[in-house]
């Protein structure tokens, strides 16, 4: 395979991987409008991690056992749905039922970043399937791509939730919420 065109096509597979990260990344920002630059690398670089591990693990499956595999592809975007719709829940529920003052930032948490950083690259899972014909150092690479991709998308979608999150106060985790309830709806 010609290298620019393995290139070209790991990026666009990374860009169209990293859809549902950019928009956590944005929901993430909405809440902590004030959010620091380690934090948003923190955030971004978890997604990342999880869109280049996943298409690696599913290009191992496909190497080992893919026959045990196939029963449980279809729970995958079960589990995504349910994962992001208990976490945009929260974030709906504490805004809805607080006390009606000012709404302090509220950073995710790491175990809520860690479950948003699997639910949305799940997907990327069957990534590894479509590469099955790629050598281990292809894949490799192909992941590696994907995962530069999604920092610098997830990074764009935290500048632009923190944007919009000054804007939106106290509303801004109700519309997080929604975002993370829509994609896991999308998923499903």
């Amino acid at each position: 395979m010609n290298l620019l065109l393995f290139v070209i096509k790991s990026a666009l597979l990374g860009v169209g991987l990293a859809m549902d990260a950019f928009s956590v990344s944005i929901a993430n920002a909405l809440q902590d409008p004030d959010m620091r630059r380690r934090r948003a690398f923190l955030i971004a670089g978890t997604f990342a991690f999880f869109q280049c591990l996943m298409p690696l693990a599913g290009w191992v499956i496909v190497h080992t056992a893919a026959e045990h595999f196939l029963m449980f592809r279809n729970a995958i975007p079960i589990i995504a749905f349910v994962l992001l719709l208990f976490i945009g829940g929260k974030m709906i529920l504490e805004t809805v039922l607080g006390d009606g003052e000012e709404v302090e930032p509220v950073r995710v948490s790491k175990g809520e970043l860690l479950v948003q950083g699997i639910a949305t690259s799940i997907d990327a899972l069957s990534v590894g399937f479509t590469i099955a014909t790629y050598t281990g150092l292809q894949a490799l690479a192909a992941s590696l791509i994907i995962a530069a991709v999604t920092l610098v998308i997830c990074l764009a979608g935290i500048r632009i939730g923190s944007y919009v999150g000054m804007r939106l106060a106290g509303k801004a985790s109700v519309f997080g919420g929604l975002i993370l309830i829509a994609i896991g709806i999308r998923i499903l």
